[in-house]
């Protein structure tokens, strides 16, 4: 009595990959098998296919037969926690490759910042050594610009003080004389109180008078009239 050897593979869903799976069974001398189970844990039919090879019996003829075992399903139970953690793992390698290539044009863009940064340096260093025996003549004119700026600023500054001092003279000048017209206004106000006061009296005066000639006017022609008539 001989042995069948023969080989199975299961593929599983989503990976793509196959499982062997390995039998070793009764068989005629010299023979081997292979089987290859498809579709396990899909919705589309599973296919069990076994070939088997024989040595020649007889004279060379060839014999296919069929493992019927092969043809029950498998049961085989995948785990959805395993399902979900592989999901997480890809999500996670996929940030992470989202933050490395942030990481990597960060890196790329400050290295150019740099090298323009280092040129710059480079030309205003350039520059500098060009322009630095120029400036002493530059400095030195522009101090004496300045002087003679400053020099014009003091001039009209004591001209100005000289007006100052004048105008204030001016104003105190007029400021006495406004104080010396306001006595006098004052004092002349006064005056016209008392004037007017006099003019009162002066006029009660003049009607007291005028009232006692009226009455003597009218007592002389009163005693005129009595003599003329006892005469």
């Amino acid at each position: 009595m001989s042995f069948h050897f023969s080989s199975c593979s299961t593929a599983l869903p989503g990976h793509g990959t196959q499982v062997p799976l390995s039998s070793m069974s009764p068989c005629g001398f010299g023979s081997s098998s292979s089987s290859h189970l498809y579709g396990l844990g899909t919705s589309q039919p599973r296919v069990a296919m076994c070939s088997s090879y024989r040595g020649p019996v007889g004279a060379g003829i060839r014999e296919v037969t069929i493992n019927q075992s092969l043809l029950t399903p498998l049961q085989v139970d995948i785990d959805a926690s395993i399902q979900q953690v592989r999901q997480e793992e890809r999500e996670q390698i996929k940030t992470l490759n989202n933050k490395l290539a942030s990481f990597i044009n960060k890196v790329q863009f400050l290295e150019q910042r740099n090298k323009l940064l280092e040129t710059t340096w480079a030309l205003l260093q350039e520059q500098k050594s060009t322009k630095s025996s120029r400036l002493p003549g530059i400095f030195e004119a522009r101090i004496a610009g300045l002087r003679k700026q400053l020099e014009t600023i003091q001039l009209d500054r004591d001209r100005l003080e000289v007006e100052l001092r004048n105008m204030q003279d001016i104003v105190e000048d007029f400021k006495n004389k406004y104080e010396d017209e306001s006595n006098r206004r004052t004092a002349a106000e006064n005056e016209i109180v008392v004037l007017k006061k006099d003019a009162d009296v002066a006029y009660m005066n003049k009607v007291e008078l005028e009232a006692r000639v009226d009455a003597l006017n009218d007592e002389i022609n009163f005693l005129r009239t009595l003599y003329q008539e006892e005469l």
